[in-house]
Formats: structure tokens, C-alpha cells, sequence
């Protein structure tokens, strides 16, 4: 990217930045990407004049290498040219000749590497910037997005209702959108909690645990955290993996032993013909 086309973009991604104006007002997640984006144009705008300077330094490197790689091409062709016309002198003269060639020729292979060094340098800065302004462009569109989103208790409630009326389709969608928009909130737990459901009810049972784990990681002190550890174990357990699923049944009677879901995993350990507690405990 030209330093000329890179501060196009950086003029557009600031416009684009004033221009945004959240539509249901000002929230915590909202603050925090502007913040994000200005800090990232504050980045640019230094690596702009970084840029510059150090583009200022490799043209004239370039220039300098240049210009000496071209003279010494001039003085190798006109060594070659008193080689040809002094065939006849003293073999000491020939050798002394060849000895400079060879020289002029080493010195060439070393500009030729430089010059090459240079250009690589050139290259990974120019990729750089262009990473750089990638992730702010699609900061940008993110916090447009979410200025374009419900508000986060419409959103859920949304999402809820259509999870209890069956519309699954409809409630995946929601909840998806959910944790894309508001993911820091703490019903992002619960979202994904759901989803794992709408996956366990589809039979995506692979999904399923992959989302119930969600819970597990990021929000390990949840309201859904017990059930989707026992819906995890369950999930396991259907994709045949039940060592695994025993193992998570088991965690849920030891971290929430009078609650419902432990009574759950007991009795699905039964079934199963599996003691509730670890060998040896």
C-alpha cells in the first residue's frame, strides 16, 4: 500500500468513526470499541509518519546501492574491455585484471544481497500497515453492527421466547446474535447455555458439548453453570464418548451436591451401571 493510499484510508476510517451513532444510545461495549478504535487510529496516524521517515530512508538506501551497483557494472565492462585489448601483455597484467574483476563481481553479489534485504524490509512494513488497517476497518464495522443491534435485554427476551415457543431456528439466530453483540454481558452465559439446548434438541450433539463448554470457560460462576456441565456429560455420553461423560456427571455431584442436576447425573450414572463417586474415594 502506497503512503498516498494509506492515508485514504485513514481519512475514511476516521469519517467512518464520526459518522457512526449508536441507535439505541451510548453502552459499556459500545465505549469501549470507540475507545478501541480511536486508540487504533492514533496507531496509524503514528505508524503514518513512522512510515514516512523510514520510507524517506530505504529510497535513498535504494538510491545509493543503485547508482553503485551501476557504476561498478560500468567499471566491470570497462576492465573487460582492456582485458580483450591487453590480451597480449604480460600474463602478471592478465591476472591482475581478473583479480579486480573478480572483486568488482564479489562487490556486486553484496549490493545485489542488500538490495534485496532492503525490499523485504520494504515489503513486511507495507504488510503491516495493511494488517493494521484491516483490524481497524473491521473494528468499524463492528461497532457499527452493534449500533444497528437490539438493545441487549430486547435481544434476550427475544431469544427466550422464541426458545420456550419451539422456534428453534429463529431462537438460534437470536442467541447467536447475542453472544456476537453483547459476548462481556452476564447472560452471554446463558446464551450459549441455549444454543447448547437448541444443539442438544437438534441431535448436534458435537456442537452441543462445544457450547455447554462456553459456559464452562467463560462463565464458570453462572447461573447455567451446574446444568450446562451436566448437559456437557450428557452430550458426551450420546457421542459414545462415556468415559468422558461419566467423568463430567461426577464433577457435577462433587461441586453441586444437593442441587437437581446432581440428582440428575446420579441417576444417569446408575443407569448406566457407574458408581457417582471415583475409584478410591
Amino acid at each position: 500500500m502506497t503512503p498516498k493510499r494509506f492515508s485514504t484510508v485513514l481519512a475514511l476510517l476516521s469519517t467512518l468513526g464520526l459518522a457512526v451513532t449508536p441507535a439505541f444510545g451510548v453502552n459499556k461495549e459500545m465505549v469501549e470499541l470507540q475507545t478501541q478504535v480511536q486508540q487504533l487510529q492514533q496507531q496509524m496516524t503514528a505508524m503514518q509518519r513512522s512510515f514516512d521517515e523510514r520510507m524517506g530512508v530505504m529510497n535513498n538506501l535504494v538510491e545509493r546501492d543503485t547508482d553503485a551497483v551501476n557504476k561498478a557494472a560500468a567499471a566491470l565492462t570497462a576492465l573487460q574491455s582492456t582485458l580483450q585489448k591487453q590480451q597480449g601483455d604480460s600474463s602478471s597484467h592478465v591476472d591482475q585484471l581478473s583479480g579486480q574483476i573478480q572483486a568488482l563481481n564479489d562487490s556486486l553479489d553484496e549490493l545485489k544481497a542488500r538490495l534485496a534485504k532492503v525490499s523485504k524490509q520494504l515489503e513486511d512494513m507495507q504488510s503491516s500497515q495493511q494488517s493494521l488497517a484491516a483490524q481497524q476497518a473491521t473494528q468499524q464495522a463492528q461497532q457499527q453492527a452493534q449500533a444497528q443491534a437490539p438493545p441487549p435485554d430486547v435481544l434476550y427476551n427475544n431469544a427466550l421466547r422464541d426458545y420456550n415457543g419451539a422456534k428453534n431456528d429463529l431462537a438460534t439466530q437470536e442467541f447467536s446474535d447475542y453472544i456476537k453483540f453483547y459476548p462481556n454481558t452476564d447472560l452471554a452465559g446463558n446464551a450459549y447455555f441455549y444454543l447448547g439446548e437448541l444443539q442438544f434438541r437438534a441431535g448436534n450433539y458435537e456442537r452441543a458439548a462445544q457450547s455447554y463448554d462456553q459456559v464452562l470457560q467463560n462463565f464458570p460462576s453462572g447461573s447455567k453453570a451446574a446444568s450446562a456441565q451436566l448437559k456437557k456429560g450428557f452430550s458426551l455420553i450420546e457421542l459414545g464418548k462415556q468415559d468422558d461423560g461419566v467423568q463430567e456427571l461426577r464433577h457435577v455431584i462433587q461441586r453441586y451436591p444437593r442441587s437437581n442436576e446432581a440428582l440428575q447425573a446420579r441417576e444417569r450414572l446408575r443407569k448406566l451401571g457407574v458408581s457417582p463417586a471415583r475409584p478410591g474415594e
